[in-house]
C-alpha cells in the first residue's frame, strides 16, 4: 500500500487526492508539495476523497510482464489483466487502474460505469501490498 494514496475508513474505499485552495485543482496521485496547474499562483493542498465511481474512457490488456519495480514472482506464468482508465467526472480527472480479476477488456466498453474497490497487487508469507481496482457496476452511461 502507498501510504496517502486511498482509505478504507469512514464511507468506505476511496482514493484520496489533493485540491487547491486557490485553483480547485484536483491531483492524483497526490501532490502535497505545489499546485501543478501553470495557470495558478499556488494554494494550500487539502486531501480530498475521490469519487468512488466513474465511466470507463479507455482501456487495454496487459499481456506481459511489467519490469520492476512492479512486484511479480517470475517462476509463476503471467496472468494477463485488463488496464482501465476512468473518468471522474466531478474531478475532471482520469485514473488508471487494473480491473478487477476475471474482468477482461471483452467485458468492458467506453461509458460504463465502474467502482473504485480495494485489491491486492501482491502478497507473501509476511505481507499483502494493497491496492486499487475498478469493478463494473452494469450501468451504462
Amino acid at each position: 500500500m502507498v501510504a496517502g494514496w486511498f482509505t478504507e475508513d469512514g464511507d468506505g474505499f476511496r482514493l484520496l487526492g489533493t485540491r487547491c485552495s486557490a485553483c480547485a485543482s484536483v491531483f492524483f496521485p497526490r501532490e502535497d508539495v505545489h499546485c501543478r496547474n501553470p495557470g495558478c499562483p499556488g494554494g494550500r493542498l487539502d486531501e480530498v476523497p475521490l469519487s468512488r465511481r466513474g465511466r470507463v474512457w479507455s482501456y487495454t490488456d496487459s499481456r506481459y510482464r511489467p519490469p520492476s519495480p512492479y512486484v511479480t514472482d517470475p517462476e509463476l506464468p503471467w496472468e494477463p489483466y485488463a488496464l482501465i482508465a476512468v473518468e471522474l467526472e466531478s474531478e475532471r480527472m482520469v485514473v488508471l487502474g487494473q480491473a478487477v480479476p476475471g474482468v477482461t477488456v471483452a467485458d468492458l466498453t467506453v461509458g460504463m460505469e465502474v467502482e473504485v474497490v480495494p485489491g491486492v497487487l501482491h502478497e507473501d508469507a509476511e505481507t499483502t501490498w494493497t491496492t486499487w481496482h475498478w469493478r463494473p457496476t452494469g450501468a451504462m452511461g
